[in-house]
């Protein structure tokens, strides 16, 4: 269900419907602001949330608090296109990052409906083997794209200096999600019986600094009954290692990145994995806006889940929100934290 917060947000709206058509996703739309049409927004969502639909995006500039409104009224994951129109669309993206604990939000780029619709494919693509097969497909086309563009950009270079010393070798041979699934039979072993086998979901934090925000996000798991794994690991200081844990950890449902400063973590994930990429930006320098804008600014293709800063928590009731699409218990579990968060509210 895409809900954007004004008509003049369909052209954001229309790039999320292209690659949903290519996903092969049915789809709604409907236009509904949270401040004008507050009744209208809640509706729509409590109805489809009934109909079964499985995620929402909301698009919305300015203050953009529809997302938030929309995750408000349901226990669906919630995707937030922040749009450009006033500040460089900083204040819709902030508007839609800072949610308080209990309401994620996943955030993308200014302005990128087409990561909105991939990360919902990705997010529905967890118990979809279809759309888990035209996700790989779309991103063999990335691919190709990028190296036709270089090939087009060689017959430019006419200098004598230039000398292409290497040629590069891809296998780009089409794998079907069920080889996919397949090809790892690893057991994960930890201290509690419900961590063995294969996790739901892959924990990594860049920094031992990070370490205090991920402990957020694996008691909140924990909370929800989530199997997990986790490592502190950098691509950056120690890529060989990050790239053999990333291998270890193909059959997890989704990850969870958390980093602060430049936040490598997050970006080098969505570029080693189709499955959905939550991001966790840590205050290290500059309040963590270094790190937030590095996260949620990801380029076409590979989108990052962005939450607030710090927001461990959210990131894994986010994870609980897209697990418990396909298992009865994890939404249980969510619906109970939830209904405890709104018995805690009260005069002052």
């Amino acid at each position: 269900m895409i809900l954007q917060g004004s008509a003049s947000d369909f052209a954001i709206a229309e790039k999320a419907i292209k690659i949903l058509q290519t996903m092969e996703i049915p789809y709604d739309l409907r236009v509904a602001s949270a401040h004008r049409t507050h009744q209208k927004v809640k509706s729509i969502v409590e109805e489809s949330t009934k109909h079964g639909v499985e995620v929402f995006m909301g698009i919305a500039g300015l203050s953009a608090h529809l997302p938030g409104i929309i995750a408000a009224n349901t226990h669906k994951p919630v995707v937030a296109v922040p749009v450009e129109v006033k500040l460089g669309g900083l204040d819709a993206m902030f508007a839609s990052a800072q949610m308080p604990m209990g309401a994620p939000v996943a955030v993308v780029g200014i302005d990128r409906g087409e990561n909105g619709a991939i990360l919902a494919s990705q997010i529905i693509g967890i118990n979809n083997k279809k759309v888990r097969e035209n996700l790989s497909s779309m991103r063999r086309d990335f691919f190709f794209k990028v190296d036709n563009d270089e090939a087009k950009l060689e017959n430019k270079l006419k200098s004598s200096y230039y000398a292409k010393k290497t040629s590069i070798k891809i296998d780009t041979t089409e794998q079907t999600a069920s080889e996919a699934e397949s090809h790892s039979n690893k057991i994960f072993n930890h201290d509690s019986d419900r961590h063995l086998n294969h996790p739901d979901v892959a924990v990594i934090a860049g920094s031992f600094s990070d370490i205090k925000v991920a402990k957020k996000t694996t008691t909140f798991l924990d909370k929800m009954n989530i199997s997990y794994d986790s490592l502190v690991v950098s691509p950056i200081r120690n890529p060989v290692k990050f790239e053999d844990y990333m291998e270890e950890m193909e059959d997890v449902k989704l990850f969870i990145a958390i980093s602060g400063l430049s936040a490598h973590v997050t970006g080098a994930v969505a570029a080693y994995t189709e499955k959905p990429v939550i991001g966790v930006p840590c205050n290290i320098r500059l309040g963590g806006l270094d790190a937030l804008l590095s996260m949620v600014d990801m380029p076409p293709g590979v989108p990052v889940a962005t939450m607030g800063i710090d927001s461990g928590e959210n990131a894994a009731l986010l994870a609980a929100e897209m697990l418990g699409i396909g298992k009865e218990h994890v939404k249980d579990n969510f619906l109970k934290f939830k209904s405890s968060i709104n018995r805690k509210t009260g005069k002052f």
